[in-house]
C-alpha cells in the first residue's frame, strides 16, 4: 500500500494508526491472541545445572591479509563437534570451527572482504546484519553458496508454483565486499538461506561483526576485556546430546517446521556465547555489555539481579545502528530476535563478593536465568578508567516531512493453513512490495497481528510513533529491527542511499520467515 504524501498531508496526521482498535480495523477485526510467541520445545537429555561453564568469549578473527584499503578474511563453514553440555559432544553448523563464529573487527569506512568456503552438506548464505552492504554482498536468499557438485534450490521449497528465486548462486565459496561506511555499531553475520535461515541459525550459524570509528573510539567507556559482546540464544538437546528442532523435513529439502511451531521454536537451554548460563568474573568496574538477542523466536526481558542500590543498573549507550545522542538508564531492557543493545553495568556499585545474575523476566524455569557475574571478593575498588559520558554522539533527525512516499505493510498469518503474509501475500519475489528512489526519505508504517520483530535490510531507520503516540523506550537511536507487539502499529523514516538493487524486509522470527514472511524491494 504505497501512497504520496505531502508535507501538510503528514503534518496533518495522515500516517498514525490509533492503538489497538486501530490496528483491528486496519485487519477486518481479525487478530491473533495475544501473548508471548512460540511454543516451548523441550530437551530429551536432562538440562546442567545453571551456573557451571565459564562465559566463553568469540575469538576475534585475523586477516589473512591487508593493503591501504581493506581487511581480507577467509571463514570456513563445516560441522564440528563442540563441548555445550557436560559430558557430551553436540555436532555444529560453524563458522571457522566455533558457536558463535569467529568475532570480526571492522573500522568504518575501511572496507572488509570476507571469502567464505561452504564445506556443509547443504547451501548457505551470508548476511551481514546491520550492514550498509550493496545488494550482491548483502545475503540475498537466493544467492546461495553450493556445495561443490550440488544444484541450487530454484524456487522456495515446499511452496511448489513460487517463482524461481532470484540470486546467483556460487559454487564451493563467495567473496562478500563491505565498504562499511556507516557509523559505529554492533553488527552480527549470520546465515539467510531462502526457507532455511532457522534451522542454519539454529544449528550455529552466527557471529559478531564489530565496526569501531574515531568518534567512539574517543569516548571514555569501556575497552579491551571489559568490552563483552553476549550472543543469548536459546536451544533445546536430543537424548544424544545433538539439537533439536522440529523439521518438517530433516533432509532440508522441505522449508519450515512442524505445524505446532509455526509460531517460534523456543528452547529450554539459554546459551550465552554458546555455553549454557555461563558465570564471568567481572571486577567492581563498569562494563559494556553488547546484547544480541539471536535466537529463532524468543523474546527476552533482561534485568539485573538484585539490582543495584537506587536502581537503574542497565545505562544503554547503543542500540542496532550504534550510539545513542545520550546515554538512558533502564532496570530492565526488552530484546527481540535480532535486536542488539550496548549497555553499561557499573559494578562498583555492588558490595565485593556479590553474585549478579542476568535474568530473564519473560522466562519461566530454565528460560527465566541467563548468565551470571561474580564480583570480586576484595573491598577496594580498582582504579575506574571508564565512565559514561551525558554526550555520546550527535544522531540526526530524519525529517519526516521530506518523505516522499508513507508505505503501510501488514504483517498476519492468512487464516486456514495459511502461512505468514505481508499485505496478504507470502513472500514472492516476482511481487516487491516497494520500489523506493535512491536519495529519497521515505516512511513506513508497519501493523501487525502477532508479535513480530521486522528487519528491514540496507538502510537503518529512526522510529517515529508506536499506535500514533511516542516512541517506546527502547525506540531510541537508529535501527534496523523493530519489535513489534499484537495489534500494533509503528511508523519508521527510513532514507535510502548509495547502492541499487534488490534487498529484502521481513518478520526475525526465523520460523515466520522461513514460512513466507518476507518480501523484496527494490532500490534504484
Amino acid at each position: 500500500m504505497t501512497r504520496r504524501i505531502s508535507r501538510r498531508g503528514f503534518l496533518g496526521g495522515g500516517v498514525a494508526v490509533a492503538g489497538a482498535a486501530g490496528v483491528a480495523a486496519v485487519m477486518g477485526g481479525r487478530l491473533l491472541t495475544p501473548g508471548e510467541p512460540g511454543l516451548l520445545l523441550r530437551s530429551a537429555r536432562p538440562l546442567p545445572k545453571p551456573y557451571q561453564a565459564a562465559l566463553p568469549v568469540p575469538p576475534v578473527l585475523r586477516p589473512i591479509r591487508t593493503d591501504a584499503t581493506t581487511d581480507y578474511y577467509e571463514i570456513t563453514q563445516r560441522e564440528t563437534p563442540l563441548s555445550i553440555l557436560p559430558g557430551t559432544q553436540t555436532p555444529v553448523w560453524t563458522y571457522e570451527g566455533s558457536f558463535p563464529g569467529p568475532t570480526l573487527v571492522s573500522r568504518s569506512g575501511r572496507r572488509t572482504v570476507v571469502r567464505h568456503q561452504n564445506e556443509l552438506p547443504k547451501p548457505v548464505v551470508v548476511h551481514l546484519h546491520g550492514g550498509h552492504t550493496p545488494h550482491d554482498s548483502d545475503g540475498y536468499p537466493g544467492d546461495e553458496i553450493l556445495p561443490m557438485g550440488s544444484h541450487g534450490s530454484g524456487g522456495m521449497p515446499g511452496m511448489p508454483g513460487m517463482a524461481a528465486m532470484p540470486g546467483e548462486p556460487a559454487h564451493g565459496s563467495r567473496t562478500y565486499t563491505y565498504p562499511l561506511d556507516q557509523r559505529a555499531a554492533t553488527l552480527w553475520y549470520h546465515d539467510h538461506r531462502m526457507g532455511f535461515t532457522g534451522a542454519s541459525v539454529w544449528r550455529g550459524l552466527a557471529g559478531f561483526h564489530l565496526v569501531h570509528d574515531a568518534e567512539e573510539e574517543a569516548l571514555p567507556l569501556p575497552k579491551g576485556d571489559r568490552d563483552l559482546p553476549l550472543m543469548i540464544t536459546d536451544r533445546s538437546f536430543a537424548a544424544d546430546g545433538s539439537l533439536r528442532y522440529p523439521l518438517v523435513d530433516p533432509g532440508l529439502e522441505k522449508s519450515g517446521v512442524t505445524a505446532p511451531y509455526m509460531n517460534g521454536v523456543l528452547g529450554d537451554v539459554i546459551l550465552v556465547n554458546g555455553a549454557p548460563w555461563p558465570v564471568h568474573g567481572v571486577d567492581r568496574l563498569r562494563y559494556r555489555l553488547r546484547l544480541l538477542n539471536a535466537s529463532n523466536a524468543r523474546r527476552y526481558r533482561l534485568a539485573l539481579d538484585p539490582p543495584p542500590p537506587g536502581g537503574k543498573g542497565l545505562v544503554q549507550i547503543g542500540g542496532d545502528g550504534g550510539l545513542l545522542a545520550a546515554p538512558i538508564a533502564h532496570d530492565e531492557i526488552d530484546i527481540a530476535p535480532a535486536e542488539r543493545f550496548d549497555v553499561v553495568v557499573d559494578f562498583s556499585r555492588y558490595r565485593p563478593g556479590t553474585r549478579v545474575r542476568l535474568v530473564n523476566r519473560l522466562g519461566s524455569g530454565s528460560a527465566a536465568e541467563v548468565m551470571r557475574f561474580d564480583l570480586s571478593g576484595t573491598s577496594r575498588t580498582p582504579t575506574e578508567d571508564a565512565t559514561v559520558p551525558a554526550w555520546l554522539s550527535t544522531v540526526v533527525a530524519l525529517d519526516p516531512r521530506r518523505a516522499a512516499v508513507t508505505r503501510t505493510f501488514l504483517f498476519q498469518k492468512q487464516g486456514g493453513s495459511g502461512g505468514w503474509t505481508i499485505n496478504g501475500q507470502e513472500y514472492d519475489p516476482a511481487r516487491p512490495l516497494a520500489r523506493p528512489r535512491l536519495g529519497d526519505t521515505e516512511i513506513w508504517r508497519f501493523v501487525t497481528d502477532f508479535h513480530h520483530p521486522i528487519h528491514l535490510h540496507l538502510a537503518h531507520f529512526q522510529v517515529l510513533a508506536r499506535n500514533g503516540k511516542a516512541p517506546g523506550p527502547y525506540d531510541h537511536g537508529w535501527k534496523d529491527t523493530i519489535d513489534l507487539r499484537p495489534a500494533e502499529s509503528a511508523e519508521i523514516v527510513t532514507r535510502f542511499t548509495d547502492y541499487p538493487g534488490r534487498f529484502v524486509f521481513h518478520c526475525h522470527n526465523l520460523e515466520h520467515e522461513d514460512m513466507a514472511m518476507m518480501a523484496d524491494f527494490i532500490t534504484g
